[in-house]
């Protein structure tokens, strides 16, 4: 999830989608020899599976509204539902004249949710899908991605399938640039309106990630969105690491305002980012990492 700050600081690999030629999608099925390994099917009622998802708290990143907790995210009619509400909660950490914007504010004015595989189920390649219906009105920042286990923010490495702000669905990659600060983005944004049809945003759509060793390809409803080479993804900052060829954990979430995520304040809440499954497939040559091992810090960004 780039912020506007992330942007100015980093470098572009690709800007906004206006290709001339486009390439094929990511195939809808799974290339021959891939095998189910990890699946939320979302069919049973009530809390998240505590098998496959954690939670961030609180204020988390990019200088978002909402405060994140577990309470609103939930299960029913077969959908993951993760709610955003338009609700006042007291900062527990909160320090009178503080400049970190996270202890600066005496209330959330927000609350949400943002789930996650960390500590418990990560993966290196893949194809992953996910079948979902994303609310596209003025100031939520709804997102399915992926960070590395192993590294602090940028360096881990981020992988964006799904991200959606401002009017456009973002398929993105970063890594870390030359210097402290500098992140390359190879980021791609397609406007919805592009997709011709006006009740969009009332639908469900699927995106699909085929991630091999050698690149990464996103696609939404057999349209595609970005490929990524893989032998561009290089660590700049003397490591020679690539961290988009390590094991990575997957999140769920929807934020509200913050540096990218636009003014929420003419929207009518809640709003609802409902997912139906969200599967992963592999070969046999991939194995997941197994349970339980978590390397990564705490993202900042």
């Amino acid at each position: 999830m780039p912020s506007v700050t992330s942007l100015s600081s980093g470098l572009l690999v690709s800007a906004f989608l206006f290709a001339q030629t486009t390439p094929a999608p990511v195939p809808a099925k799974p290339p021959a020899g891939y095998a189910l390994v990890w699946s939320d099917e979302f069919n049973t009622d009530g809390r998240p599976d505590p098998q496959n998802w954690t939670y961030e708290a609180g204020f988390v990143r990019n200088q978002e509204l909402q405060w994140y907790q577990p309470d609103n995210a939930r299960v029913e009619h077969g959908n993951l539902v993760i709610e955003a509400r338009r609700e006042r909660k007291p900062n527990p950490n909160y320090q009178t004249g503080s400049q970190d914007w996270r202890r600066g504010r005496e209330v959330a004015e927000y609350t949400s949710s943002s789930l996650m595989t960390r500590g418990l189920h990560a993966w290196q390649y893949g194809y992953f899908e996910m079948r979902a219906r994303i609310d596209t009105r003025a100031g939520l920042w709804p997102a399915w991605w992926t960070l590395g286990t192993f590294g602090s923010w940028p360096s881990n490495g981020e992988i964006d399938i799904m991200e959606y702000y401002r009017g456009m669905l973002l398929a993105n990659a970063a890594w870390a640039g030359p210097s402290r600060g500098r992140t390359i983005w190879d980021d791609v944004r397609k406007p919805v309106t592009s997709f011709g049809d006006a009740d969009w945003s009332s639908k469900f759509h699927v995106w699909r990630m085929l991630w091999t060793a050698q690149a990464i390809r996103i696609s939404v409803d057999d349209q595609w969105l970005n490929d990524v080479d893989l032998e561009q993804t290089t660590n700049q900052d003397g490591s020679g690491v690539n961290p988009l060829r390590q094991h990575h954990y997957m999140l769920v979430n929807l934020a509200v305002g913050g540096t990218s995520g636009g003014d929420p304040a003419a929207t009518t809440f809640p709003s609802r980012y409902e997912i139906d499954y969200i599967r992963v497939y592999q070969a046999a040559s991939s194995p997941e990492l197994a349970p339980g091992i978590d390397r990564a810090r705490a993202p900042r960004r």
